[in-house]
C-alpha cells in the first residue's frame, strides 16, 4: 500500500494556473509543470489531461479515486465487468494484484463531468474515463487506510 510523506506542503494557485495555461495534447497526460512538482513532493494527485482519449478500464485494489474537473468535459463509466482483466506489473516485472485494467467495461454508469464536477470512486469499483476534446482533472489517490 502507498504511504505519503507527513510533511505539510502549500501548493499555489499559480502552479495550478501555469500547468492549465498549456495548450492540450492527444491522449492521456499527467501536465507538467504539475506532474513533475507533485513527484518531488510525493503528493497523493496530481493533474491529469484527456484529449481525444478512451483510455484503459481500471480497478485500483487498495485506492480510491477523487475526481475534479478543472477545463473540459470527460465522461466516465463506473462499475460493470471488466472486459478481459489483465493485471499490471510493477516497474520490476512482477504481477501488481492491486491493479486490473481491460479495453472496457460492460455494463457500468456513465457520467459526464463538467467543470465543478467532483466523482468518486471508491477502492475495488471498475472505472473508465475518455474525453472527445480536452478535459483537465485534478485526481486524488486515497487509499484504504484513510
Amino acid at each position: 500500500m502507498k504511504t505519503f510523506d507527513t510533511k505539510s506542503i502549500l501548493v499555489k494557485k499559480s502552479k495550478i494556473d501555469e500547468t492549465l495555461a498549456r495548450p492540450g495534447r492527444s491522449g492521456k497526460t499527467l501536465l507538467e509543470p504539475f506532474r513533475s512538482f507533485a513527484l518531488e513532493n510525493k503528493l497523493p494527485f496530481s493533474i491529469l489531461e484527456d484529449t481525444a482519449v478512451s483510455n484503459d478500464a481500471e480497478v485500483h485494489m487498495q485506492e480510491g479515486d477523487l475526481w475534479f474537473c478543472l477545463q473540459g468535459r470527460a465522461r466516465f463509466v463506473c462499475g460493470g465487468k471488466l472486459v478481459e482483466p489483465q493485471y499490471r506489473l510493477n516497474t520490476d516485472g512482477s504481477i501488481n494484484k492491486n491493479e486490473l485494467y481491460a479495453s472496457g467495461i460492460i455494463g457500468g454508469t456513465e457520467f459526464s463531468l463538467e467543470v465543478g464536477d467532483w466523482l468518486w470512486i471508491p477502492a475495488g469499483k471498475s472505472h473508465q474515463h475518455g474525453a472527445e476534446a480536452t478535459a483537465r482533472l485534478m485526481i486524488i489517490k486515497i487509499p484504504l487506510s484513510v
